[in-house]
């Protein structure tokens, strides 16, 4: 048989060899390239990263959270203050039958199963070692259950924590506000390295507003710990910088009084001093208990106070909307006489009604039988619609727009409170671009009167009726006198934004009718004038809250409650040296006189004596 040879190619095998030594050789290389590479990483770019992470194998940073801000008002009354909490905490590592131990408490303190398995689920996160809350914000009854029987329950403990409280409850709720627990959305926008270790912030009032400055600064402490993440000593610390107390310009007496006063019905009375815009009280009825809401509100209290049809948790000195009614007559009066519209002296005939040119439709005045023969002395003391009709006929709405918007109408105050609303002071522009209309010359008429479109809040109302009493003279209202802090004290905010162009002959003119609304034979709101040496400023309001037909007639004893006229009322005292201005909201109240004006004489009266007495 013929032996098969093959023929040996010693040059393509060369090639092949020497391919394959090339491909290891790069492979090598870039391995070895990768290897320098992540080690250079490792000692210079990541070092801090990781010797961090190293050495919180032995040492970890624990945050130390500050304690938060007092708020005080402005006698030095606590508004809002920390106080302690007690809470009964499970040590699991410490019990040798949960079980049992949870049965025994469960019965001990008739807990719903609720509570044990809201505990469950956080003992499976948690290690240990680690306490673990069953019972947060104990009552003395349960303390006192808990310390006869704590020798029977080993590894169970009372602990100490410092929570919010507020000692005037519903009193100041609207102003100071509340903490609560901090959401997840709500941790994303905050600035971690301040925050770490604490659990609430400020969520409405001046908690809200000022929560930087009554959060204060987190402080942090080396811990040793095992390699099971167990504390062994504490290496270094350093301390928290409290949260700087705050001194209100509200004085909570004279708040009290206004919320009393106010009584059964839904309202609000803002006081503000004249020369600085501080504010002495802002009360809005009804209100409610903030506490709840620190430690956490049950779902069912939450949707109770919620869906009350009196709204306890709506603002209504900040975001409350009314029209003005009567009171925004003293200001159309000066309108007319910065206009050149209509002179002190000129009197007007008032038959009971108005009628504009060509028109059968009347206008009807307050009065059945007609005022006379009325100047603007007497038209302000009177209130009489008729002489305001006219009047707001020849100044035409876009004069009284830009009046009244020099006095805060229509805008935000600018007070340091989160969530006010501007209102709304209307015009022809206003009314094309949000309603495609025109302005009729009857809208006119009735804004002169302060219905129609225009609407106020009361703090926007007691900010005009000071600038008013200023002589034209703006300020700016705020809350917060004095921030007092580590680094010092910082006063309150420069509250003088600008000064109205006002004559002071026309308003003296006004300030005479005003005078006369509390003090003269037929002003509207004289009961409140006995009994004091000096003169109080103020105008009465009637406002609508539902239309009356053509030649129908109101009786306010056939009416449902909730259709009844709000009641205004506002003022400023003393009359010649104006110190205070308060503005009063009835909801239902039907007359400004007989209702909202004596709320407001019991604020004033009580801050003049204060004074005088100090």
């Amino acid at each position: 048989m013929d032996r098969i040879f093959s023929i040996k190619n010693d040059l393509a095998e060369n090639r092949l060899f020497l391919g394959r030594i090339y491909a290891a050789l790069i492979f090598i290389v870039l391995m070895s390239a990768g290897l320098v590479v992540r080690l250079i990483y490792l000692q210079i770019v990541g070092h801090e990263h990781y010797a961090t992470l190293a050495k919180e194998n032995s040492v970890k940073l624990t945050p130390v959270p500050p304690s938060r801000g007092i708020i005080y008002d402005r006698n030095g009354k606590i508004l809002a203050e920390n106080t302690p909490l007690y809470s009964l905490e499970l040590i699991p590592e410490q019990i040798k039958d949960m079980d049992d131990t949870l049965a025994r408490l469960q019965k001990l303190f008739e807990l719903p199963d609720e509570k044990i398995e809201q505990f469950q689920k956080q003992r499976k996160r948690e290690k240990r070692f680690n306490s673990i809350a069953l019972l947060l914000a104990m009552t003395d009854e349960e303390l006192a259950k808990f310390a006869v029987s704590m020798p029977f329950f080993p590894g169970v403990e009372i602990k100490t924590h410092q929570v919010r409280h507020y000692p005037y409850y519903d009193l100041a709720a609207h102003v100071v506000g509340y903490v609560g627990r901090i959401n997840e959305a709500e941790l994303k926008e905050l600035p971690m390295p301040e925050y770490q270790g604490s659990t609430h912030m400020g969520k409405l009032g001046i908690e809200k507003t000022y929560e930087t400055q009554l959060h204060g600064t987190t402080g942090y402490a080396e811990i040793e710990t095992n390699v099971q993440g167990r504390s062994l000593n504490t290496l270094k610390e350093v301390k928290p910088i409290p949260g700087a107390n705050l001194y209100l310009t509200l004085d909570i007496d004279l708040q009290k009084t206004a919320y009393d006063a106010l009584d059964f019905y839904n309202g609000a009375v803002v006081a503000i001093e004249v020369k600085t815009g501080g504010v002495l009280v802002f009360a809005s009825r009804p209100g409610f208990d903030p506490n709840p809401f620190v430690v956490g509100i049950s779902g069912e209290a939450y949707k109770a106070l919620n869906e009350s049809e009196n709204q306890p948790l709506y603002n209504r000195a900040l975001r409350g909307l009314y029209p003005p009614g009567s009171t925004i007559k003293p200001f159309i009066a000066l309108a007319g006489l910065e206009y050149d519209k209509i002179r002190a002296p000129q009197s007007l005939y008032c038959p009971g009604y108005y009628t504009l040119p060509g028109v059968d439709h009347r206008y009807r005045d307050w009065r059945k039988g007609g005022h006379g023969s009325v100047d603007i002395v007497r038209a302000i003391t009177e209130s009489c619609d008729v002489y305001f009709y006219r009047l707001a006929q020849m100044l035409g709405i876009q004069r009284m727009h830009d009046f009244l918007q020099q006095f805060g109408f229509g805008e935000k105050s600018g007070i340091d409170l989160y969530g006010e609303t501007s209102g709304l002071l209307p015009s022809p522009a206003w009314k094309q671009a949000k309603r495609k209309q025109q302005w009729y010359e009857g809208e006119t008429l009735i804004s002169g009167i302060g219905q129609g479109y225009h609407q106020v809040s009361p703090l926007q109302l007691a900010r005009a009726t000071a600038t008013l009493a200023n002589r034209g003279e703006v300020v700016t209202p705020f809350l917060v006198d004095k921030v007092i802090s580590a680094q010092g004290v910082r006063k309150g905010p420069e509250t003088h934004v600008g000064t109205i162009p006002l004559k002071a002959g026309h308003l003296d003119s006004i300030f005479a009718g005003m005078i006369n609304v509390v003090h003269g034979a037929n002003g509207t709101a004289k009961r409140i004038g006995n009994g004091i040496s000096y003169q109080i400023a103020g105008k009465t309001g009637t406002a609508q809250v539902f239309g009356i037909k053509q030649g129908a007639k109101y009786n306010e004893s056939e009416i449902d409650f909730k259709l009844r006229d709000n009641a205004l009322f506002i003022a400023f005292a003393p009359a010649d040296d104006p110190k205070i201005a308060v503005a009063v909201v009835v909801e239902h109240g039907g007359h400004g006189g007989s209702v909202a004006a004596p709320i407001a004489g019991k604020v004033i009266k009580q801050y003049l004596q204060n004074l005088h007495e100090n």
